[in-house]
Formats: structure tokens, C-alpha cells, sequence
């Protein structure tokens, strides 16, 4: 067999291994019980930054999707642009509070208190993180000739989502907890006469995961844990 095709077959073997592999992780603290109600909602805000950027609007969404659910166990989810724009500008980056204590303070200012009201927002959830790249190798050339192109080599990259969610009780003006998830995930490309790529989506389970973990602190699911941490270990996927 000619040694070109078999390192094309082994590279690609190697590939189909790598992206099946995501290591995901879920950690809870929790301070206040989080039963919420049906008359209360929540709404998800990207954390202000002295610098670097927030978590990105995105992310936000698809948490807050998956966060909302239907049905009977459904959970108002206010969206984050709407609640900035009706309180402007008092939890935009540069004015929001620091610490939950103050937000009591803030509400006394004129008109705010109303506003926050008619939203029904009881809870605000801070979101901080993002995505980079940690390691990667290999090499793909790519080329083409009258009659024939194609890709010979293998290329991968190992990428890590990191998100961590601060929820504020706003009507008690305390931090009722936080939850962070971390997940990593290797993707892949094998040029076997076309380029085939292998894609892990670390933020695609690190939103599954932070939103499954965001209505379980709603629903006071894991309420004899207060003033604990809870813990989930490492899974693949």
C-alpha cells in the first residue's frame, strides 16, 4: 500500500478518537434559598470588566434559552439588552455595582425601583468567561495540479470554555451564590485528499451544562446545601 495513504488512514483514525473526548466540569456554591417563583424572574448580565472582554452576547442567549425552559417548570427569563436599556444607565459596565449590597442604594434613585419592578426581576446573574485555545500540533498542505487538488496532513487544537455565573439576590441586596462550569474538548482535521474536519463544541456543552446547573439553583433543587459548595467531578462526553 502506498506509505502516502496510510498515513492519511492513520491520521484520520487518530482524528475520529480525538474529538469524542470533552472532559466537563460543574461546581456550585450556594449562600440563600433560590426557590423562585412564578411571579419572579431572572436576567442574565455580562459581569463588568476593568479590562478584557465580558462573556459574549451569545453565550448569554443560549444560556438564557436553555435557562427558560416550558412547560409547568418554565422560568421568566428577562433578555439582557431590554432590562439595560429600561434601566439605563444604572447597570451598564461603568455605573453597575460592585457588590449586591449597593444595589439597595441604587434602587432609592428616582424612577429605578419601579422599573425593576415591572420587570419582576428578582435575581441577576453575572456572567464572566470565555473561550481559548491551550495547545494544538500538526500540519495540512493542501495543493493543486491540472486535473487533481487535494489535502494530505493532520492538525489538531485543544480549546477550553471557562464561565462562571455570580447570582445577586436583589430583593434581600445579597449574593445568593455562584456557578462556574469548565469544559475542554480536542478538534481535529485530516487532509485525506479532502480537508475533513472533526469539531469539538466545548461552548455548545459548557451552555448546556451552565443552564442545566443555573435551573437546578432556581428551583431550589439542592436547597440543604446552603452555605455549602456542591461539587460535580469531571465527565466525558
Amino acid at each position: 500500500m502506498n506509505s502516502r495513504y496510510v498515513m492519511s488512514y492513520s491520521a484520520l483514525l487518530a482524528a475520529l478518537a480525538l474529538p469524542g473526548c470533552m472532559q466537563s466540569r460543574v461546581d456550585e456554591s450556594r449562600e440563600l434559598h433560590t426557590r423562585i417563583e412564578k411571579s419572579e424572574a431572572v436576567v442574565i448580565l455580562p459581569k463588568p470588566q476593568v479590562e478584557g472582554a465580558a462573556a459574549e452576547e451569545g453565550f448569554m442567549d443560549c444560556v438564557g434559552g436553555g435557562l427558560a425552559g416550558h412547560g409547568d417548570s418554565a422560568i421568566a427569563v428577562r433578555g439582557h439588552q431590554e432590562f439595560l436599556d429600561s434601566t439605563f444607565p444604572w447597570f451598564e459596565p461603568g455605573t453597575a455595582p460592585s457588590r449586591p449590597e449597593a444595589v439597595e442604594q441604587l434602587l432609592t434613585r428616582p424612577g429605578l425601583a419601579e422599573k425593576v419592578a415591572q420587570s419582576h426581576v428578582r435575581y441577576i446573574v453575572w456572567l464572566d468567561g470565555g473561550t481559548r485555545k491551550t495547545d494544538g500540533g500538526g500540519s495540512i498542505a493542501c495543493g493543486a495540479a491540472p486535473g487533481a487538488a487535494g489535502c494530505i496532513g493532520f492538525g489538531w487544537w485543544e480549546k477550553e470554555t471557562n464561565y462562571e455565573a455570580t447570582i445577586w439576590d436583589i430583593k434581600q441586596a445579597k449574593t445568593a451564590g455562584s456557578v462556574g462550569t469548565d469544559v475542554t474538548g480536542t478538534s481535529a482535521i485530516v487532509g485525506a485528499v479532502v480537508p475533513l474536519p472533526f469539531i469539538a463544541r466545548v461552548q455548545g456543552v459548557a451552555c448546556d451544562r451552565m443552564a442545566g446547573q443555573l435551573r437546578t439553583f432556581f428551583s431550589g433543587a439542592d436547597d440543604a446545601l446552603e452555605g455549602g459548595a456542591k461539587y460535580r467531578p469531571a465527565s466525558s462526553k
